[in-house]
């Protein structure tokens, strides 16, 4: 029976006998350190078992037990207790039979043979070390008594999962990674020993263990298996050992012929020394005709114990030996040439590694094989030149790290280095500056040097640069110096006659002129769709019909957006592209945003940042969406962290359409939070990035939020120049997303002026405009942004209802509207022109004061009739259910909010509250919900147009109902809150 420790216990108990049974003799075997003799200890000390006298036999220390019984010592090592003899059943704990002598085994062959009815033995051994292979007492077999019962349990290894729960007893939770726990099982095979004593050995070297393979392979050997490894090395005749040491220095399973031949040894001396080194444990047979270490980490010990000179012999012959392996792995080889002292082969086998890594998509692995490469002072000009560039070309082409970043850096100042090299690594660390690290006006500068320098040596690179400079998202270079780059990339592409530098200027070209909506790009993107066998020319184009989907998703494409990235995905993983497939899904998961589906999107954000944690420019998209979910949700604190990059990037960093969009998000949650001015000046920062910039469709995103800042802040000749600017700058293109967003954006202008000067015909015309936007969102599709624009034009339609504004009507039940001395921290809490609506008809209905348009003598201005007020309520409900399903719980709250202040009280309810003695009110749960997402009184006051002072007694009440101590304890309570 193969058990591990736990199970081969709970075998040993039970086949335990009764006290007049038949005895029983049980063998556990296991290799060293798998926990034979805390195996015993534990059955010494296991309560609730039968109460045989204990008896324990340690063999090999003291040549066997006493001639009277003894208690067992209270620890494993401790001397036992003398005590009266007491005959009757007995438990035997027999611990490394296979250290006993011949004398001492006859004696315990003795004790074997005599044991009584309900005793029993339990016999440990290590397989590997004993005297006679397969006999635990030795030869010749036992002569078993009829009524002994005979079992046998191996204990086997711990699995990775068991590994993982002693890593994180020992180390912190948080840092036991996947990655080290790999690790961790693979150096040590399982073996408990090993494996606590390594963990042991982390923890003392790393207090801030991050959870890092290398960390775990720095920590060394445990001393316990280093001297198990040497003795038994050094207990093989001198001229055996080259054969341990050849399996030291290959470093994993290896074949008869393999270990001979590294070993040095002839193939009839090697033969013998594989025999006796099998015989003596200190080799393995790890499968069938394969050898080495039973434990991987034990290799390091014997390699450190090799002499210098004989040890680089050993590398030089198996850098050799695995290069007739096939597939030959290089990176492999060049280590062992590297320590054999080879600098040549060295550098040829690291070049045929990145090689190979390249195409086989493994670009991580290139990476970091030339990074650490190039990094070494001493490496030769000519090596430099040659491995640098692929350096580069993997650095583009995968995903990399800040230090691929500095190691170029270093690079293209040496003046040793070939003009035409120097031009293409700078090429490639603009690239990487621009696409991967966000570092945009560093990146652009290296990239326009790189441009003029491979167009010097006339290298059809240049044209790659000036394709580079086309790409219009970074900030701070405006559309017409991306158009002038386009001119000069689409002649020197023509002038190069190179395919796929024509294709990646075309792949550019089709995102410069999707991003301002050119009417022509569809047919560009057909020119582009064309198939080539080119692997060169297929990564270009995958790259522009990604780019193109992503540009498409800001447009308001979504029906094309899905062809697109399924097609560029499928180039880029066919190509082996790991950078443009990333982009690929971040662009999805923008599409699932706007079109509504939410559902675990915030799940699919976070584990996308996580995926790309080396890389956080690459997961900007997943940054802001998460942060975009979260102001829907209520979750503002959470959403300030998200929509900032979580501190890695600032807002005007991001790329143009991006940082808008982040920085929309931002200004609605300032003015939610009353900070008009605050936002206002945000919103004149951010609107000067995207008219510095001149792609117009980009201010979809911040137009409407942005105007309502500017508006409500007094500067409404500055908002009316932004809409005004905004029609202008989308001219006649084909922007649907943007053009919604321009009518929205007229529609809150409207309304604020309308407002502010208490004209009902502005409210009507604005309420118009929200409809028109509405409409227009539901045909991109946009739920989210035509729930919004739907609320807005109910608001108005609603607002521009005075006589229902102020003719006494209470709200549903007549709980939720504030008492007068609540009026005045009722108008501070309304934070937009929602509340504006909200704030108005309250004040009017408690001081009586005369409706907007008498105060104007608009009198020819007609109130909404009673039909288009009754329809505006019903899509105000009909936006709250659609909120709720989004799981938009903020918006969800304002509109139902709305409602109440204009809905009647049911008729047939009791006058006054409602009971809801000892459950949560709908009010209190509301006000709860708010509360645990972070919102603050006020801000949960604007949301509901209530007082800061209903939401303090309502959130009292729920903590009274629900029992909770403290806001984060509500969030606790509230699942099982009825």
């Amino acid at each position: 029976m193969i058990t591990t420790c736990g199970s081969a216990l709970r075998s040993l108990v039970g086949a335990l006998p009764a006290r007049h049974a038949g005895p029983v003799l049980m063998y556990v075997e296991g290799a060293a350190g798998t926990g034979k003799s805390h195996l015993l200890q534990e059955l010494a000390d296991l309560p609730g078992t039968p109460e045989p006298t204990r008896r324990w036999w340690r063999c090999g220390t003291d040549g066997g037990p006493p001639d009277e019984p003894r208690e067992p010592p209270e620890k494993p090592g401790e001397p036992e207790k003398e005590t009266e003899h007491r005959p009757g059943p007995t438990l035997w704990l027999v611990d490394d039979v296979h250290r006993a002598g011949e004398d001492e085994l006859r004696r315990l062959r003795r004790m074997l043979e005599g044991l009584g009815p309900g005793s029993a033995a339990a016999v440990t051994y290590r397989p590997e070390e004993l005297a006679v292979p397969g006999l635990p007492l030795g030869g010749p077999p036992m002569a078993y008594p009829d009524g002994l019962t005979v079992l046998r349990n191996r204990l086997a290894p711990w699995d990775e999962e068991r590994v993982r729960r002693a890593a994180a007893e020992a180390l912190d939770e948080s840092s036991c990674t996947a990655e080290a726990v790999t690790r961790l099982y693979e150096r040590t095979a399982g073996v408990p020993r090993v494996v606590v004593d390594l963990l042991a050995m982390v923890r003392e070297q790393w207090p801030a263990f991050t959870g890092t393979a290398a960390e775990v392979d720095t920590a060394g050997v445990p001393p316990r298996l280093a001297e198990l490894v040497l003795s038994r090395t050094h207990a093989l005749a001198p001229e055996d050992r080259p054969v341990v040491w050849a399996a030291a220095v290959l470093d994993g399973p290896a074949g008869r012929d393999e270990l001979i031949t590294v070993s040095g040894l002839g193939a009839a001396a090697g033969g013998g020394a594989l025999l006796r080194a099998l015989e003596g444990a200190a080799l393995a047979e790890l499968d069938e005709g394969r050898y080495g270490f039973a434990v991987p980490l034990a290799a390091s010990a014997v390699r450190a114990a090799v002499p210098g000179p004989v040890r680089q012999d050993l590398h030089r012959r198996t850098a050799n030996a695995l290069s007739r392996r096939q597939p030959v792995d290089w990176a492999a080889v060049a280590d062992h040439h590297r320590a054999a002292g080879d600098g040549h082969r060295w550098l040829r086998a690291v070049e045929r590694a990145a090689e190979a890594a390249e195409a086989s998509g493994r670009h991580e692995q290139a990476i970091t094989l030339l990074e650490r490469t190039l990094a070494l002072p001493d490496l030769p000009p000519q090596a430099r030149a040659r491995l640098a560039p692929l350096l580069a070309r993997n650095a583009v082409t995968g995903l990399r790290s800040d230090q691929t970043v500095e190691v170029l850096a270093q690079i293209v100042q040496d003046a040793a280095l070939p003009q035409a090299v120097r031009g293409e690594l700078r090429l490639d660390l603009g690239l990487m500056l621009c696409n991967q690290m966000g570092r945009f006006a560093e990146g652009w500068r290296v990239l326009e040097i790189a441009a003029a320098e491979l167009h010097e040596v006339r290298s059809p690179l240049a044209v790659r640069a000036m394709a580079a400079l086309v790409s219009p998202n970074w900030p701070g270079v405006s559309l017409d110096v991306h158009r002038g780059w386009l001119i000069r990339a689409e002649a020197a592409a023509e002038e190069s006659g190179d395919d796929a530098m024509r294709t990646a200027v075309l792949a550019n070209h089709v995102g410069l002129a999707m991003s301002w909506a050119d009417p022509e790009v569809w047919d560009l993107l057909e020119r582009l769709r064309v198939r080539s066998a080119d692997p060169a020319c297929a990564r270009q184009a995958a790259r522009g019909l990604c780019n193109a989907a992503d540009s498409a998703v800001w447009l308001g494409f979504h029906g094309r957006v899905g062809d697109l990235l399924a097609e560029g995905r499928e180039l880029s993983v066919r190509t082996g592209a790991p950078y443009t497939e990333h982009s690929a899904m971040a662009t999805r998961l923008l599409q699932e945003w706007w079109t509504g589906r939410w559902l675990g999107l915030d799940k699919r954000c976070e584990d996308f940042v996580a995926a790309t944690a080396d890389m956080p420019f690459i997961a900007s998209d997943a940054y802001v969406v998460r942060g975009l979910l979260a102001v829907a949700q209520g979750d503002w604190g959470e959403a300030r962290s998200w929509l900032s990059q979580q501190g890695t990037f600032a807002t005007e960093k991001l790329p143009v359409p991006l940082g808008a969009a982040a920085a929309g998000a931002v200004i609605r949650l300032m003015l939610a939070r009353q900070d008009v001015d605050d936002a206002a000046e945000r919103a004149r920062a951010a609107w000067k990035v995207v008219a510095d910039k001149g792609v117009w469709p980009w201010a979809a995103e911040l137009a409407p939020w942005a105007v309502e800042a500017l508006a409500r802040a007094g500067d409404g000749a500055t908002a009316r120049t932004m809409v005004r600017n905004f029609s202008q700058g989308l001219g006649p293109g084909d922007a649907p997303a943007a053009r919604a967003a321009l009518v929205w954006s007229r529609a809150v202008l409207t309304e604020t002026e309308a407002l502010a000067q208490e004209r009902r015909d502005g409210l009507l015309e604005a309420a118009r405009l929200y409809e028109e936007a509405a409409a227009a969102y539901g045909e991109l599709p946009r739920p989210y942004s035509q729930a919004l624009t739907t609320e807005g034009a109910a608001r108005c339609v609603l607002a521009a209802d005075t006589g229902d504004a102020g003719n006494g009507t209470d709200t549903a039940g007549g709980a939720e509207v504030a008492d007068t001395a609540d009026a005045a921290d009722t108008a501070d809490a309304i934070a937009s022109p929602a509340g504006k609506t909200a704030k108005a008809g309250k004040a009017r209905k408690a001081t009586g004061s005369a409706s907007p348009d008498r105060k104007t003598g608009d009198e020819a201005a007609p109130a909404p009739d009673e039909a288009a007020t009754t329809a505006a309520l019903a899509e105000l409900e009909s936006c709250a259910r659609r909120f709720t399903d989004l799981g938009a719980v903020w918006d969800a709250a304002r509109a139902r909010a709305l409602l109440r202040t204009r809905q009647p009280a049911r008729k047939g309810r009791p006058p006054g509250r409602p009971s809801h003695a000892d459950q949560l009110s709908p009010r209190e749960e509301e006000v709860a919900q708010l509360a645990v997402a972070g919102l603050t009184n006020r801000e949960i006051a604007a949301t509901l147009h209530l007082s800061p002072r209903t939401v303090e007694q309502h959130i009292a009440g729920a903590m009274r109902k629900t029992g909770a101590l403290s806001r984060r304890d509500l969030a606790h309570r509230l699942g099982g809150a009825p």
